[in-house]
Parts: C-alpha cells; structure tokens; sequence
C-alpha cells in the first residue's frame, strides 16, 4: 500500500464517524464523507485516507472493509505501527490513534485497486476462494464476504467455495470472525478458520497456533483440506484461487508452499524469478502491506 508525505497541507473533506477500538493499537475506523454519498466500489479496493501534520500532511491507502451496499460510510481496519520509519516522522496510525470520533480527515477521491474478483477470475462462481489474511489484511475479504452474504448462505454449494483464513498475534485481534464465520460456517464445514501466532501470551486459546501462512505447510497442507471437507489434494490450481493480503513473509510463504501445488502467482516479476513463463494461468494473487 502507498505512503507517502507532503508538504502542502491537506483540505478535510470527511469526517471520522466512530472508532471502535479492539485495543490499544487495534482499531475499526468508520469515515463518513462530508458533502457526497459513499461511492460505489468493488470489494477488495482501497482509498487514500490523509491527517496534517506539521511538516505538511501524511497519506496512506487503505483496503475498505466495509461492503459496497454500506451507504453511511467507509470502514478500514488499522493497526498502530509500532515504529516511525525512514518515510515519515509523523506515520498516519500514529495520528490517527489520537484522534477521535467527530475530527476531520482526508478522503481521497478515488476508490481503486485491481484486488478483487472481477478483476482476477475469481467471479467464476465454481471456483474455490481462499483468503489468506496476516491481521489487517483480513479487510478486504471482509467486504468481498459481506458484500455477497445473503447469496452465499443462500447457496449451499456457493458457500462451500470461499474459504477465509485468518491469522493474528492475539485472540482479541481476530476481528468480524462472528461476521463471517456467520456467512462461511455451517453444520456441514467451516469456512473461516483462524490462528494465532502467540499462544503462550494466550492460555485460554484452544484453536490453531502459528502464522496463518503455515496452513499451506508440507506436513500441514492435507490436514487442512480435511478440516474444510476435501480430499487430500483437493487444494490444486484447477479447483481454486488463493488471495493473499498482508505483510512480505506472509505473501512469500503462502506463494512457495503452494508452488508445489502448481499455483502461480499474478505478479510479472516473481514469474520471471521463479522461471515460469507467461502462459500458465495466474492463481495465486496478492496485495501487500509492507514496502
């Protein structure tokens, strides 16, 4: 995602609606726009939010949340960052876990970004979706979920092709899991699966441990695919789509345990590192949170 810092001080043009805050440094932002309506989106897309500072201003992007049909405003799901960094002196987390509920904030004005599944093959209704999200990536599943909720529960045979996996540090970070496990979980199967990756911080946890990316480990690969009903093997380029959001590690992981699967990432550069040609289908796709 873009960041950025200018010096020309930004114009407010929207409002931060409410923040529901799941910890210190966990947070739903709801930012309602001041003079127009919520555009129309495709789930899976992002938008520029920005705040002043005193060198200027800092801008980011941000994946919606929130569905398309939510009318009274956009949601982002934020962590603070823990670090200041080489781009900025003043990050936008930082600013905006100061802020509060009533403030003004930059909403740029364009909703973009080629994340989703008409964008990616993945409006192809046979076809399994699985959604692998590292923390706030979960965002722009969740509104890819929500958007298509009533359909899905609806569609027995529809349900059974997404599949959400999300991995956090902390329990309390698994945020919208009754959300979506609502959309995704039935008596048959579960389509939402979450783990942590710091369970000794977390004794009451009784779930599966580790980064969310290790569920498509060797020894781990055939143990999922029958948690979530299928054959062992199921999991193959012919049957699914795999769309990866969050940070480096979690992108990189995901993309060499199910190399040997056959799937084959969008992204021009890394076919050329992995020696894959043009041809093949691109089945894996991601979008990435860190630089």
């Amino acid at each position: 995602m873009a960041v950025g810092i200018t010096p020309k001080p930004l114009k407010y043009n929207a409002e931060i609606n409410e923040i529901e805050w799941l910890s210190s440094t966990l947070a739903k932002f709801r930012v309602r726009p001041a003079a127009e309506a919520v555009k129309d989106f495709i789930p899976g897309q992002y938008v520029v939010l920005g705040l002043n500072n005193p060198e200027g201003s800092t801008l980011r992007s941000y994946s919606i949340a929130s569905p398309p049909n939510e009318k009274r405003f956009y949601e982002f799901f934020i962590r603070r960052v823990e670090e200041k960094n080489a781009t900025s002196t003043y990050p936008l987390t930082h600013m905006l876990f100061r802020a509060q509920a009533g403030e003004g904030i930059f909403l740029g004005p364009k909703v973009t970004g080629h994340f989703t599944l008409e964008h990616t093959g993945g409006a192809d209704r046979d076809k399994l979706k699985i959604f692998v999200a590292a923390g706030t990536g979960l965002a722009p599943f969740v509104s890819i979920v929500l958007q298509h909720a009533k359909e899905i529960v609806a569609d027995a045979e529809l349900q059974k092709n997404f599949i959400v996996l999300h991995g956090a540090s902390y329990q309390r970070d698994l945020a919208y899991k009754e959300d979506i496990a609502r959309v995704l979980n039935n008596l048959e199967r579960e389509g939402y699966l979450a783990t942590i990756s710091r369970p000794k911080e977390d004794t009451d946890w009784g779930g599966f441990t580790g980064r969310v990316e290790t569920f498509f480990d060797k020894e781990k690969l055939e143990t999922l695919e029958e948690r979530l009903g299928f054959e062992p093997g199921f999991i193959h380029p012919d049957r699914a789509l795999v769309y990866v959001c969050g940070l480096k590690g979690t992108i990189r992981n995901t993309i060499l345990n199910l190399l040997k699967r056959g799937f084959v990432p969008q992204d021009k550069r890394l076919r050329q590192v992995l020696g894959i040609n043009s041809s093949p289908p691109s089945t894996i796709f991601f979008e990435q949170y860190d630089t």
